[in-house]
């Protein structure tokens, strides 16, 4: 197969998904490497290393997608890229499907075969791990009173006392908070709604942490003496309530401070909007809201190397031995894979936009197979079958 490295142009974007490294892997195992010029400069890697790895450079985007089997880059596909799409092309992205009618339109449109990088990890992704640990500095940052932050340090001063903060949510993205805030000093209540989770995040750290059941409730009664929250929740999408409403702001003391990682939309918390680096922070009641979409983007050579590493392995086996090979062998890239040659395969999708979709190893003809098992991406179920 002839693989592409797409240059990212989302605002901020300074990731790539492949850098030399991987780039000579796929071409030792007898592949065409193409890399569009300028993919991974913000990153930290040049044209001439891509080319030392024995990729081919090519100047758009356009070539990439008119010459490539396989495409590939970090953030959605822009709609200036769409008509670019060919039908059979392989697609691996961060597509976002759910949210983003439009690009799913335009994947069923081109008949092309997409899968979504963030439902493809087994260990979690990189980009999370990059987003907790990043995210919890930023938080920090935010606390500066030259940001309009109450002026705390996080591990404090002689007589002065540390940083009280509530990370809402165990998963990788909370985890890797704690990480770079429990090693800085500071006072840390993770909340999460698994008991078992919170119990051994207790135990790794010996106890020297706080637990607690996430519900609002609980919430509310933490929220005067919490200087400092991180919000690392995966709302379900189409959910009406929030962990933390507009009026629970005002329980805080002014010049906390909110960093909301997971960034959603109609997420958990609702005086959220999304900012950008170059202007990331707005203050409401009295509370600075930190909300980048981005935040790997700032760290981006090592998420990039990170990243790159650990996507490397489906990228071969889809080249290696085709699709439905492959997702016979990994249940997380098989439960990934968002369009079939027009056909909705994302069930998650077909839940919030009410399309009909149809189940990946039923279009891919391996529901016979002994299949490697991966648990669903999402709550969210789907019977809105397409009979094919």
């Amino acid at each position: 197969m002839i693989f592409g490295l797409l240059k990212d142009i989302k605002d901020g974007e300074y990731r790539t998904i492949v850098t030399p490294i991987e780039a000579e892997a796929i071409r030792e195992d007898g592949h065409e490497v193409y890399v569009q010029a300028g993919a991974g400069e913000k990153a930290g890697f040049s044209d001439e290393q891509y080319e030392a790895a024995g990729a081919v450079i090519r100047r758009t985007a356009k070539e990439i997608y008119d010459a490539c089997d396989f495409v590939t880059k970090v953030k959605e596909l822009e709609p200036c890229e769409f008509g670019f799409l060919r039908e059979g092309q392989i697609v691996f992205t961060c597509i976002h499907p759910a949210a983003h009618p439009e690009e799913v339109q335009a994947l069923l449109d081109k008949k092309v075969i997409a899968f979504t990088a963030e439902d493809s990890h087994r260990y979690g992704s990189p980009n999370c791990e990059a987003a907790g640990k990043q995210g919890a500095l930023f938080g920090l940052e935010s606390m500066l009173s030259i940001h309009g932050g109450k002026g705390k340090f996080v591990s404090g001063l002689g007589g002065a006392p540390a940083m009280n903060v509530l990370i809402l949510g165990a998963g990788t993205v909370g985890r890797a908070a704690l990480q770079v805030l429990y090693n800085l000093g500071a006072n840390v209540t993770v909340m999460d709604i698994n008991i078992g989770v919170l119990r051994t995040v207790s135990e790794a750290y010996h106890g020297h942490i706080s637990t607690a059941l996430c519900t609002k409730q609980t919430i509310a009664r933490m929220l005067p003496a919490t200087d400092l929250v991180l919000n690392c929740v995966k709302w379900p999408k189409g959910r009406a309530d929030y962990l933390i409403d507009r009026s629970m702001l005002k329980l805080m003391e002014k010049g906390s401070v909110i960093v909301d990682i997971s960034n959603d939309e109609n997420g958990a918390i609702e005086s959220f909007h999304e900012t950008t680096h170059e202007n990331p922070r707005y203050v409401e009641e009295g509370i600075v809201h930190f909300c980048v979409s981005n935040i790997p983007g700032a760290i981006s050579n090592s998420t990039s190397i990170a990243y790159a590493a650990s996507v490397l392995p489906h990228f071969r086996s889809i080249l290696n031995l085709g699709v439905a090979e492959a997702c016979v062998r990994d249940g997380f890239l098989r439960r990934s894979l968002t369009a079939y040659k027009g056909y909705l395969t994302h069930e998650e999708t077909s839940a919030l936009q009410n399309r009909p979709w149809v189940r990946p190893e039923d279009i891919l003809g391996i529901a016979d197979r002994e299949l490697d098992a991966a648990p669903p991406a999402t709550v969210t179920r789907s019977k809105n079958f397409l009979k094919i």
